[in-house]
């Protein structure tokens, strides 16, 4: 018996089982955040020996330190966005491209950032196997945004920073929408911040722990 293929069988009810009893049951309520959540299959973006795990409600390790986030975390964070569907967003910490996939899903353009080089080509083949031709992966320190493409409707960082960077506030357009989480290395809250009238305003959202945004205005490794 091929139990490889029955699992497979059984991953699109475990991922509607998450959309159910993680999503929506936390209070998220965007129809579209909610649809690309139940699309996407975050098994594509885990290691193969944690297939099994992928649907679970938490964080889940990548390899080079880094993980992907927990389904909750992801789309929490999403719908902060309020993404319509035209936007541009910068995605800063590609990681395994999960979050990224989201995105495209939900915008015109994402550009995503990842500092570590096999993560981030290992996440851009995938992503345009699934046919993801609307996001791009580029190298780079994050923390310093990609002003080439700015300015960004929505940039979302998916590491912890020790304080706002100054280069993602200068590259978020007038009326965006920045979302990350601010605070110590194992313990951040995360924050919206929205730019208006070229003035920056913040709102708390929720605790959280990422691991650290390592750059020029991030942690030090």
């Amino acid at each position: 018996m091929d139990y490889a293929k029955i699992w497979l069988m059984d991953l699109p009810q475990l991922r509607s089982d998450m959309v159910e009893q993680q999503l929506k049951a936390r209070g998220i309520s965007d129809e579209r955040v909610l649809s690309a959540m139940g699309k996407v299959g975050r098994h594509r973006f885990v290691p193969p020996n944690i297939i099994g795990s992928a649907y679970d409600d938490c964080a889940l390790p990548i390899g080079d330190g880094q993980t992907i986030s927990q389904p909750y975390m992801v789309a929490i964070m999403t719908e902060l966005l309020e993404l319509k569907g035209e936007e541009k967003v910068l995605e800063v910490g590609t990681g395994s491209g999960y979050q990224a996939a989201i995105l495209g899903e939900l915008a015109k353009k994402v550009v995503s950032v990842e500092r570590v080089a096999a993560l981030g080509e290992s996440a851009q083949k995938l992503l345009l196997e699934m046919g993801y031709g609307n996001v791009e992966v580029r190298m780079g320190d994050g923390t310093e945004g990609y002003a080439s493409e700015a300015p960004y409707d929505g940039i979302l960082v998916t590491a912890a920073c020790p304080a706002i960077p100054p280069p993602l506030i200068e590259q978020l357009a007038e009326g965006g929408r920045l979302v990350l989480p601010i605070g110590e290395r194992y313990n951040q809250i995360l924050t919206l911040v929205r730019k208006i009238k070229g003035k920056i305003e913040t709102e708390s959202s929720i605790g959280c722990i990422f691991v650290p945004l390592i750059g020029k205005y991030g942690y030090k490794e």
